[in-house]
């Protein structure tokens, strides 16, 4: 019965990840919606009707099974420190593991780096004896993490890359019909503030069950997206002038 309630619980995620309401649901099942709310309730699902579920949000059942074992584990992922260090430690490496965690196979990755053979085992041998990753004679690859991944705040991989990171990311014009940058300023009450970081983070998981529900989709039908997600206390410095120029 837990495994049940986990998997359909999983599945309203996913669902609400693909903005597929319990109306358009019942539209592509060709059921009413009163319907598709009883089957959720019941929880009558056959597989048949469960498969048809899924791919209503182009997902497949495997899918589902697999993202529901994760929601009995943490929301993040953490790797050791020891890991974070031989990541950190060269950015192909860290590009490698990155590549791989969202779904792409070793032939696209080793194209998408523009590596040559040589160097690519050598990189896949260093995350197999930093036990990131498993490959099979088939040259398979079977990871040792998963989606999202909780980055140590102080850890080697943050402290390397996240000043790059920030400073990249906001050099673009956000003009883009996938851009998007929004600033908002204002003095809000501690209550607010709670509300607004537990708003911050709803949005970062949902950011999550759209990387996990689109990791097996093919390269050519998904793009790499980043979501910079910031709040505190913090006063424009040129405010900050003129409130000095006020105490005094």
């Amino acid at each position: 019965m837990n495994e049940t309630k986990n998997l359909l619980g999983t599945l309203k995620r996913c669902l609400r990840a693909r903005g597929m309401t319990y109306h358009k649901l019942g539209r592509a099942l060709g059921l009413s919606e009163s319907s598709v709310k009883r089957l959720f309730s019941d929880e009558s699902f056959t597989l048949v009707r469960l498969e048809r579920v899924c791919a209503a949000i182009d997902m497949s059942v495997a899918d589902l099974v697999r993202m529901a074992a994760g929601t009995r584990e943490a929301q993040t992922f953490s790797l050791s420190l020891e890991q974070e260090r031989t990541l950190a430690s060269d950015a192909s490496l860290l590009a490698l593991f990155y590549l791989l965690l969202n779904g792409r196979s070793v032939e696209a990755a080793e194209r998408r780096l523009g590596l040559n053979a040589r160097v690519m085992r050598m990189l896949l041998d260093r995350l197999v004896e930093a036990q990131l990753i498993d490959i099979d004679v088939k040259r398979r690859i079977r990871l040792h993490a998963r989606l999202p991944i909780a980055w140590r705040p102080d850890g080697p991989v943050r402290k390397l890359y996240e000043r790059q990171v920030r400073a990249e990311f906001l050099q673009g014009p956000f003009t883009g019909s996938s851009e998007a940058l929004s600033f908002h300023s204002a003095e809000l009450s501690p209550a607010s503030v709670r509300i607004l970081l537990k708003k911050i983070d709803k949005l970062a998981a949902d950011f999550a069950d759209l990387a996990a529900l689109d990791v097996q989709l093919p390269a050519r039908d998904k793009t790499s997206v980043a979501l910079l997600l910031a709040c505190r206390p913090w006063v424009f410095s040129m405010f900050s002038a003129y409130r000095a120029k006020a105490a005094a």
